[in-house]
């Protein structure tokens, strides 16, 4: 059965796509079947892996509203891409009024949790219907955190969630890591953030430290990993050492 984990902070432009895609391509380059699902109305998971997102009939919307199996908007990219459209941003409505709405997920990937090791879930930056079905069909949640200190005060907000999502609808779910991204080793300011990080979550974060770099920019247009497009890059790198701690069970 396949481990699945979920990317969620509140905050947007923390890295959470960037991280899903490229710690998906690290567990694939060690020979490891990885199924990155987007839950981001925006799509930038599927974008970011050659998909056109204007082009597609079906997508997770259809899987959560319709009860759609997840197979049908499964597609073979460098990941397995469960894609997204803009269409999503219409299921916390539509989900609203239906009975066991949070579960939604976790039925859908029901169907393919034997047909794959990894199962990582990307979630949109906020705390709704969206994200909560993916901490409920999670076993594990990675939290990527820019390294300034406004980053910080949102992991408050989302332990509650998570505190909640544990007494009614997920209790074996908890932070598999914290990953500090976005890091400039140039300024007083990240390497202190990166600090103040560690003296409050102390094992929770992950040795692994995400630098800035333009590559990760530069992958998405090419629909491709950074572990493909600069492969021998720092940022590379970095996602190999992440992959590495996640399969060692470091930080849970």
């Amino acid at each position: 059965m396949a481990h699945v984990l979920a990317f969620a902070n509140q905050k947007g432009g923390v890295a959470k796509t960037t991280s899903t895609v490229n710690l998906g391509a690290a567990l694939r380059e060690r020979g490891l079947t990885v199924l990155a699902v987007d839950m981001d109305p925006q799509g930038n998971l599927t974008m970011s892996q050659g998909i056109d997102t204007e082009g597609l009939e079906k997508s997770m919307y259809d899987v959560l509203v319709h009860r759609m199996p997840i197979t049908e908007v499964i597609y073979e990219r460098e990941l397995d891409v469960a894609a997204a459209t803009i269409d999503l941003a219409g299921a916390e409505m539509a989900l609203s009024s239906m009975i066991g709405r949070e579960r939604a997920l976790q039925r859908a990937l029901d169907a393919v949790r034997k047909e794959y090791d990894y199962i990582l879930i990307d979630t949109p930056p906020s705390l709704g219907l969206l994200t909560i079905n993916a901490l409920t069909a999670a076993e594990g949640v990675i939290v990527p955190v820019q390294c300034e200190y406004l980053s910080l005060r949102g992991l408050l907000q989302l332990e509650r969630t998570l505190d909640m999502i544990r007494e009614n609808l997920n209790p074996k779910v908890k932070i598999k890591g914290i990953l500090p991204t976005l890091f400039d080793a140039r300024t007083k300011h990240g390497q202190e953030s990166v600090e103040v990080l560690r003296e409050n979550f102390g094992k929770l974060v992950f040795d692994t430290v995400v630098r800035k770099t333009i590559k990760f920019a530069e992958a998405p247009v090419i629909g491709s990993s950074v572990l493909k497009y600069d492969p021998k890059g720092r940022g590379a790198e970095a996602y190999r050492a992440l992959a590495r701690e996640v399969l060692n069970g470091r930080s849970s």
